[in-house]
Parts: C-alpha cells; structure tokens; sequence
C-alpha cells in the first residue's frame, strides 16, 4: 500500500510547514526537505537511496519574468494531499497522489498564472550505467528510477529553450559528472510571442497562442522498481494514467518481439500487389510498405498511378496483405505540403505557416511584378527560403529577391502561383511570408497539423492500413511550437485512428515513446549497400537498447546487382545486434536480379534465426565486427553451420622503375584457410588519378587467374569466387560489371607464394592493395 509520512515543524489548522514530507510506492521511497528539494530517493528493497548528494535539486522550479527560480518553501496539505510551493514573484500548488506502482504530480494551480514563463520538474541521481534519454529512465544492475511526462503538455527535458526543441535524441535523462538528471517541463502556450523557429532558420517567427495551454494541468510519475522489472511498471503507469498503450495481437506493442521483425519497403500497385506480397511472404517480412502512395502530401489522395479506384482500391490492397498475414504500409512526411496539394491551390489555405508578414504600402495592380511592402523582415531571409513565395489574400505569389534599401519592394515577382489566380490588391492589405523547406514544400500551422494528423488517421479508418512512418515529423516545428508540435500530432493521429499501426518516426520524443512502435534510422542513398550511413546505424543500436525501443539498423537498397554477400553481411549485422531493418527494392529490381530467390530464401532463413535467439552471445559478439563477414550454410547433416570469412593482411604492390629484362611483379605469402574454394579477393587503386589494367594472380607457380579489367584510381574490384567480378566507386556504389569464362580457380587449403603483376597507367601512378578472403570452419546454429 502507498503511504505519505511527515515530519511536523509548523502546524497551522490544515496546513502544515514541512521539515521533510516522505511518498512510498511498493518500491521507492522519494522525500521532499523544507524548500520542496528531492532529498532522498531510496530503493525500498535495501534501503540504497540513491539522491545525488550534493546535487539535489527542486521537485520543481519555474522561469518567472525571464529568470529561473527555486522554491524558497513548501507547505503540506494532508486533507487535500497537496503542495503549495513558494517561489520569489509566485506560488504553486501540486496535487499528488501515491500508487502501488508510481508518484504523481500535477500543478493545479499557479499565481500569477501570466508571469510563469515555463516550469520544470527534476530529480537527480547517482545512477549512471543506463540512461534512457527518451523514455527517462535511470538504471543500474539492481534498481530503475524515471520520472514520466503524463501528459502532451508536459515535454521531457531541461526547460532551457525558449523554442522547446530539443535537437538532441532526448534528454528526458542525462548523463552527468555525479551519476544523472532526470527531467521534465511544461510552457505557457496561451500569450502570443516572438520565437527563432526550428533552431532559429526562422527569426521572430510570430507564433499564436493556444487558449487554455498554461503551465497549468502539467503531470508527472514518479517511479522507482527492480532493474529487470522497469519496462513492466512503464507499461503499468501507461494503463494506470491512461496514457497510449498500443496492444499488437494481444500484447503490449513494448513487449512483443513481432514488430521488431523486418520489413520490405516497394511500390505496388491494385495491378501488382499480389506479386509484392508474393516477395514479401518468401523472406518472410512482417509488412509491405509503399514510399510514395499519394497524389500530395496534405489531402492524401491516393496515386491514380498505382491505385485507379483511389481508396477502394488501397483499401483492396490492405485485405489481400491481411489474409497473407502481412500489414500494409503507406508512407509520407508527416505535415508536409506539396504545392499542388488542394492545401495549396487553386485557393491557398490561410492556415500555411507564416514565418512572418508586413503589409502593403501602395496598390498592386493585376499584373504588377514590384510589390512594394512596408518591412522587409521576414521576405529577406536569405537563409531559408525555397520557395520565395507570399500570400496576399487568395493569391500566391513568386519572387525573385528584395530591394537592399528602402522602398521596400519584392523584385521579379510571378504572379498566380501554383495554380492560384492572381488578382489585384489594396493599400494596407497583409503579405504573408509562406514557411517553406528544401524539399520544395509548405507546411502547417498549429491548428492545421491537427486537421493533417486526422486526415491521415481518418484514412487508416477507412482503408485498414496499418504501417506508417512520420518521417519528417520534425516539419511540426513549423507551428512555432517545438517539440509540443511533434508530440501533439502523433497523439491527435493515435487517438483518432481505431485499429494498431506499426508506427516508425525520424524523431524521437518522450511521450511521442508511448505510441511509436520503433525508430528506422538509416537510409541506403548516400553510398553503397555496405557504406551508407554504416557508423550512424550502429550507433543507435545502443541508444535504442538503453531506452527499451526495438533495435532496428534502418533501410538498405536491395538493386539488381545487390549480392548474396552484401545480404549477408547485412544479416550478420542484424544477428549480431539482434536488430531488424527494412529493405528497399522495386519490383524491378527484384525481377532483373537473378539472385531474387536465393536472397529472400536467406533473409527468411537468418531472420528465423535471430527471431528464435539461435545465435549464441559469442556468435553476436563476432558478428557486431562491422569488418567481418560470415556465410549460413546446411551441413551434411542439413543442420546449419555458420561459417566466418577471414581476410588476409593486405598487400601492396607499386610502380617502381627496373633494370631492363627485370620481371615487374609484386612476390606475396598467403596461407589460405579452410577447405579448398573459389579464390575471392578485393583490390583496391588508391591514387588521385591513373588506373590498373591487365592484373593477373599467379599461385605457386602454376595456378593463374587473369583479369580482363581496368581499374580506376579510387575504385575497388571485388571478386566473390563467382564468374561475375564487381567494380565499385569510393562510396561502395556498384559501376562496373566484368564476366568471365568461367569461375576462378580453387585455392588449396595452406600456405601459397603468389605473384601479382599489372600495368600501371598515369603520372604519377596509383598503387594497388590487395587483400584475399576465404571462408572458414564453421559452428553450428540451432533454433532454441
């Protein structure tokens, strides 16, 4: 049973002066001193308290007229249950309440309401070893401490912004010099203000108030619990205060393995989504999802392209993948418009966000192209501005530049943009500066992000899709209202769609954490299947460990040249850190890769692997070596046998003069591993320009391989014991193909002298590094 305890100092009728007020859950002790500091937070269990002393900090602390204040005192209301903190220029009132599970907290009353800017809620620790910056939690070995937002309006992290954007993952959570900072605030969104938008791209943006959204009504939990338990209490305080708790077949969308499953993202059409399905259920995928559905981004038409009966016909798509037992994605960015979105023509909708406006000082007539403003603030800004477009009534319109001096005009203007009909203007009338973004896009206001995010959940309603990314969720700053914007949309669309969505995001956020599904960070167009964006993948795998999200290594370009090593090695990847990904192809690229069959066959093989925890903590240890490769293959016995590669030193061979009738070749000691196989190579040309040509191996004085290929400077030839070699570019893109006759030769196993000779072109010439690889005894793999 929760308990509240209290130590008397001064009692006057109901009200009492407090030298310490103490909260107990089934697990934590928290205690508050005479200013209202966190004092002590103990594990029950031992009696640890875990405070870090020295650090403590106030339960809560406000920005008051501009400057940050602590409480001076704390008075205790046992017949209310609640708290009435006194800080220099206001005072606010907490009620709490104690739960077997969890504290709350919540401010239900703040004076003067118009002076208290933000507030922040704090409890600091010693832990150190996991600090969940997201979800806020705090763990060691043996104990788990967070502190929980309970509400859209209560935003984890430091209240240090006047924005409230955190450019970070999260710091709902901190690491520190003394162990951690636990953290939470809350805004006063209902005055109107000047903000430096989206990390100041946007300068005293004016931003609406909201009614009503005060520092009041903000909400926090409080819990403390045994480490191995603490996703469980989460996923309790969830039901408890009915925060989102998405249930996927039966179970906690947190705790069910099924969504940490990989996916394949492809276009299908009505005509073609049989097939996509077809592909998908080979590898075994849990979704197919579609990254470019829609006519436009706002209205959310589907594309006459792939869907001719519009939503009946995406609808038909979505019960096909139901019956195969597939969920069906559709993907988007999140607010974003396009300009031939209905948002945008034939009439623009007055909801666009506007980084600012000013106002017309003279007429415009029907076909002027000089507009003459009365401030050039917010036209000039060179820095973002894509678009270059202004609303004047019903019109869009284009310019060029602003003059650099007074009249103020804006040059070179187009009339009747995007669709929209051009019309004359009176003295005075506002011109309004249109948010845009690289992408060529407009973006919504507060209000209209909430019309978007129902729009697409009306959708789901209507067609049964059921997988979605926010991708580009971070364009809801746009609203001037930072993180809260990015945290309001995913609540509107959680609460307005009536079925589960797998739902991944570009952002995370800590309430945005209860409804996302998991974070799908790493995209395939930067470089080749290996290279793209590798280290920031493996990086967020520990992030997304310590904040109990579902490990995932984000999306890699299957095309038709994609191999079954490059597959592979991204499975190995995928085993090691048991992560899941998503594959991105095109029914195209599936068809003309004759690989296809073999490469889903694989994916579906290792995923059930590493979905059962067939692979051992040493198997994973290796297989997180981003350098090495591995290979899954049946044995004798048609058991699994996973068989590393192993990959020699690497040899050098330069361009040196010699004596006339001197042999020109490099002299190497290579001892092969393994059993005898196909020799495999990469041969790398460094230089800042020439290339190789004519390269030839030669073993033991009788075993040759010659190599009809010439290679650049900066290139890498990969021969992988097929008869097909691969030259790539700097960035592991694919540029060449060379065939042979046939496959190369069979390297006994043990050790070799081989030559390497080539022809070097360029002044100066390049260099050539060669390094062999060859596949080694395996272990075996079993299914637990």
């Amino acid at each position: 049973m929760a308990r509240i305890w209290f130590c008397v100092a001064i009692m006057l009728g109901a009200r009492i002066g407090l030298a310490q007020v103490q909260f107990e859950t089934d697990s934590l002790t928290l205690q508050l001193d005479e200013t209202g500091r966190v004092a002590h937070v103990v594990d029950r269990s031992n009696q640890t308290d875990y405070v870090a002393v020295g650090h403590e900090t106030p339960l809560l602390m406000a920005y008051i007229n501009g400057e940050v204040q602590s409480p001076q005192s704390a008075t205790w209301h046992p017949d209310q249950q609640r708290l009435t903190l006194r800080l220099a220029g206001a005072e606010i009132e907490v009620a709490t309440s104690n739960k077997t599970s969890h504290l709350t907290f919540e401010i239900v009353r703040a004076e003067p309401l118009e002076a208290i800017e933000r507030v922040q809620w704090g409890v600091a620790t010693k832990i150190h070893d996991h600090v969940g910056e997201v979800i806020g939690v705090v763990r060691n070995e043996r104990f788990a401490i967070g502190l929980l937002g309970l509400n859209v309006k209560t935003l984890g992290g430091p209240a240090d912004h006047p924005e409230g954007r955190d450019v970070s993952r999260g710091r709902a959570a901190m690491s520190t010099d003394w162990g951690s900072s636990l953290q939470a605030y809350s805004m006063d969104r209902s005055r109107p203000r000047h903000v430096d938008v989206w990390g100041g791209q946007f300068p005293r943006m004016p931003v609406l108030p909201i009614p009503g959204e005060t520092v009041v009504g903000s909400k926090i939990a409080v819990f403390g619990s045994p480490a191995d338990s603490a996703l469980d209490r989460v996923g309790e305080i969830e039901i408890a205060e009915r925060l989102p708790h998405p249930v996927y077949q039966g179970m906690w969308s947190r705790k069910n393995k099924e969504l940490g499953r990989s996916y394949l993202i492809a276009p299908f059409s009505e005509e073609t989504v049989d097939e996509m399905i077809a592909y998908a259920k080979r590898a075994n995928f849990l979704s197919l999802y579609h990254p470019s559905p829609f006519q436009s981004w706002g209205h959310y038409e589907p594309s006459d392209r792939f869907f001719p009966n519009g939503e009946a016909g995406l609808k038909a798509c979505a019960e096909k993948a139901k019956q195969a037992g597939l969920l069906l994605g559709v993907h988007t960015l999140t607010n974003f418009i396009n300009t031939n979105d209905p948002f945008v023509t034939p009439v623009p909708d007055k909801r666009l966000a506007q980084t600012g406006s000013s106002v017309l000082v003279g007429q415009v007539a029907l076909d002027s192209t000089t507009i003459e403003v009365a401030s050039p603030e917010y036209f000039n800004n060179t820095r973002s501005n894509w678009l270059k477009t202004v609303m004047i009534g019903d019109e869009l319109i284009r310019y060029s530049h602003v003059s650099e001096s007074e009249p103020w005009q804006l040059l070179d203007c187009r009339r009747g943009a995007f669709g929209t009909k051009a019309a004359s203007h009176e003295t005075g009338t506002t011109v309004a500066k249109l948010m845009d973004h690289p992408y060529k896009v407009f973006l919504a206001n507060h209000e209209m992000q909430q019309e978007i995010a129902r729009r697409l959940a009306e959708l789901f309603n209507r067609t049964g899709i059921n997988h979605l990314d926010f991708d580009g969720h971070e364009g809801c700053h746009a609203s001037g209202q930072g993180d809260f914007g990015i945290e309001t949309f995913a609540k509107v669309f959680y609460d307005n769609v009536q079925h589960f969505v797998h739902n991944g995001t570009s952002n995370s956020q800590p309430f945005y954490w209860h409804i996302n599904t998991c974070c799908n960070w790493g995209e395939p167009w930067y470089g080749g299947f290996r290279s793209s964006m590798a280290d920031y993948r493996i990086n967020n795998q520990a992030m997304l460990e310590r904040n109990f999200m579902p490990k995932m290594l984000g999306w890699f370009q299957l095309t038709a040249d994609t191999t079954l090593a490059d597959v592979e090695w991204l499975l190995a990847r995928s085993a090691g850190y048991n992560s899941g990904f998503a594959l991105s192809t095109s029914r195209e690229a599936l068809a003309a890769n004759p690989h296809t069959p073999l490469l889903l066959d694989t994916i579906r093989t290792w995923e059930a692997l590493r979905m059962n925890n067939a692979f051992t903590e040493s198997q994973q240890a290796a297989m997180r070596d981003t350098s090495r490769e591995f290979h899954l293959a049946p044995s004798e016995d048609h058991s699994l046998v996973l068989h590393p590669y192993r990959v020699s030193p690497t040899y050098e061979y330069a361009f040196y003069q010699r004596q006339p009738g001197e042999p020109t070749y490099a002299e190497w000691e290579y001892t092969q591993p393994g059993s005898a196989q196909e020799l495999q190579f990469s041969l790398e040309v460094k230089g800042e320009s020439g290339a190789v040509q004519d390269l030839s191996f030669e073993f033991d004085n009788y075993l040759s391989f010659a190599v009809p290929a010439t290679v650049e400077a900066g290139q890498t030839l990969l021969c992988d014991g097929s008869d097909t070699l691969r030259i790539y570019d700097t960035k592991g893109r694919q540029v060449k193909k060379v065939s042979l006759p046939k496959s190369p030769p069979k390297i006994p196993n043990g050790p070799h002298d081989v030559t390497f000779t080539c022809d070097f072109i360029g002044d100066p010439p390049p260099t050539v590094h060669v390094q062999f690889k060859a596949m080694e005894a395996g272990q075996p793999v079993q299914a637990k």
